[in-house]
């Protein structure tokens, strides 16, 4: 009877939870809007996001109920070429999880390899403590983390992931790693130590934009610095990001950061065409044109 009794007043209370809520909140997702609704296209990694927000959130209700909670171990890996956003997203991330009260801070730690691994035998432990507990309340994100594992076995990397494994099991509660990188190393980093893909329940694919895509990117770039681009520039803009991207290229194709470098050359053009026409109305000093965009051949 004490069971069926506790299920009643679960169901009662519960109900009276999504009443109010229904009234109260018409987007369940407005927090996750309000922090990835800059970010341009990313729609399937949106859905992930969404999915974690979710999980956070209902767990919280079940545990205002009385009911059983898992412990949240928020642990991830982003898989991604450059100029994708996994640092963006990474800060954003940080900016969620405080609102939600799963971190206390919210600040994020950016390091990567030279900041984790020492000369000596000792400093690589110490170094990497030193990091995780200057992130306790936030995030720790390590970018290009597969760095870590490519000294083989005597490397100094190794007693880095092994520290890191360990504080992350032990203050899983209390800040949130992110390991970053291009995808096949990720994978190969992975497959270099059995056992670490489990501790990361989150992976996150960032998927190369469409070119379309990078053309809203550049069009933000260039509104953010109080330029516009001209209709007859758009084409010759576009058709510069989808050769890059047709190329056969050694490296991987750098998405947003090439478009940056685009913008930032055309800005630098254009800084020499106005000095040399001595033309210097505000509706020129705003404007990029075709001229600005061409490239010699």
């Amino acid at each position: 009877m004490a069971v069926r009794a506790n299920q009643i007043n679960i169901v009662l209370h519960d109900q009276g939870v999504n009443k109010a809520e229904q009234r109260i909140e018409t987007k369940p997702f407005a927090p996750v809007n309000q922090v990835m609704d800059e970010f341009i296209g990313m729609e399937a990694l949106k859905d992930r996001i969404n999915e974690i927000y979710a999980y956070i959130e209902i767990n919280k209700r079940r545990e205002q109920v009385g009911l059983k909670t898992e412990k949240q171990v928020l642990h991830m890996l982003f898989k991604g070429n450059p100029g994708t956003g996994k640092t963006t997203v990474a800060r954003a991330l940080a900016k969620l999880f405080v609102q939600q009260e799963v971190l206390t801070k919210g600040h994020i730690i950016e390091a990567d390899r030279a900041d984790l691994v020492g000369e000596y035998i000792g400093q690589t432990a110490h170094k990497t403590r030193s990091l995780v507990q200057r992130a306790q309340g936030g995030v720790l994100f390590i970018d290009e983390a597969y760095a870590l594992a490519r000294g083989g076995e005597k490397d100094f990397g190794k007693e880095a992931i092994d520290t890191l494994v360990k504080h992350m099991e032990d203050h899983h509660q209390s800040f949130i790693l992110i390991l970053a990188g291009y995808p096949d190393e990720m994978e190969f980093f992975l497959e270099m130590n059995p056992g670490l893909a489990s501790r990361f329940p989150f992976i996150l694919d960032f998927e190369d934009y469409k070119p379309n895509e990078l053309m809203e990117i550049a069009k933000k770039m260039v509104k953010d610095r109080d330029y516009h681009i001209t209709k007859k520039a758009e084409p010759v803009l576009l058709k510069h990001i989808e050769q890059e991207i047709a190329k056969p290229n050694l490296f991987p194709f750098s998405n947003a950061r090439y478009v940056r470098n685009l913008i930032e050359q055309a800005i630098r053009k254009q800084s020499i065409r106005l000095i040399q026409q001595h033309v210097y109305r505000v509706e020129e000093l705003i404007l990029l044109t075709e001229k600005d965009f061409e490239t010699k051949t």
